[in-house]
């Protein structure tokens, strides 16, 4: 039995420069917080905590902080929260992913404009948020492309539309050209990151040749999720878990290649676990 990992898997640059930050700052002996968890992954937000790290969960809990150095997160977060905590003359690492940044940058100057903008992503999603905070005037979260069939902008408002980083590739592009379809040909910007369309592409390849398929990832990932969705179109036997002890599996012995994925705040470490315990135990 083959066991093979797929060609892009685990950290991606944002996520690492993210959490590299937090660590480098621990050092420092500062009272540090994060706003939301750093990145969408349990383990290593408990172990952050194990190391005094705290967690501010909303805007609310950020007013109450007199003191310590805040870090924000790698999904970014609304401009308002900048406000705050220069405001409050809190200390801000800014650990946003620089792809997300650019989505910032791209909302605010379009919004400046007179645009409305569209967001196509999950409107739960702190990234989401993160996003429409930065939007100077309407805008609109779009998650499917039922959703975009039915929906129609502003009259006599041209349109941006821009992405989450992370939303899969190719239902971003149907959802463009529902909206072209109906003439609108307003600026689009493709605002899905690198990483997420490779890692995206080769698990999707990977689950077509596999037998049987581990995705590993936090629950509340957004592009674990997605690719977990992509492998069980490919490969009906696909497990979701956050880490070992979630994988309870029974493999027939017909089975020859086990694939196995990683959402991109999945470190390393867990990788190797779930590698080494199938090799072994397999």
């Amino acid at each position: 039995m083959e066991i093979r990992l797929a060609q892009c898997a685990g950290f991606c640059f944002g996520v690492k420069r993210a959490v590299e930050s937090v660590y480098e700052q621990i050092k420092t002996g500062k009272t540090i917080y994060t706003y939301g968890p750093i990145v969408h992954n349990e383990e290593v937000v408990k172990d952050l905590k194990e190391k005094g790290v705290g967690v501010i969960e909303n805007r609310e809990e950020l007013l109450k902080l007199s003191s310590g150095s805040v870090i924000i997160r790698a999904h970014g977060v609304p401009k308002e929260i900048y406000d705050i905590l220069e405001r409050k003359h809190l200390e801000c690492i800014d650990a946003t992913c620089p792809f997300v940044k650019r989505i910032h940058q791209i909302v605010d100057k379009e919004s400046s404009e007179g645009k409305h903008i569209i967001i196509i992503g999950n409107p739960g999603h702190p990234e989401v948020e993160g996003i429409m905070g930065w939007c100077n005037s309407t805008a609109t979260v779009l998650e499917t492309p039922e959703e975009a069939l039915e929906y129609n902008p502003p009259a006599n408002k041209k349109i941006c539309i821009v992405s989450q980083t992370t939303y899969n590739y190719n239902k971003f592009q149907y959802i463009v050209e529902i909206f072209q379809k109906k003439g609108y040909n307003d600026s689009v910007v493709n605002t899905i990151c690198n990483a997420t369309e490779e890692r995206q592409s080769s698990a999707q390849v990977l689950a077509a040749e596999a037998d049987v398929m581990i995705v590993i990832g936090g629950k509340h990932s957004s592009n674990t999720r997605k690719l977990y969705e992509i492998c069980s179109k490919e490969c009906a036997h696909t497990y979701f878990i956050q880490t070992l002890d979630d994988l309870h599996l029974e493999l027939p012995k017909a089975v020859r290649l086990v694939g196995i994925t990683a959402g991109a705040s999945t470190p390393n470490k867990l990788i190797e676990e779930v590698q080494n315990y199938v090799r072994i135990n397999f």
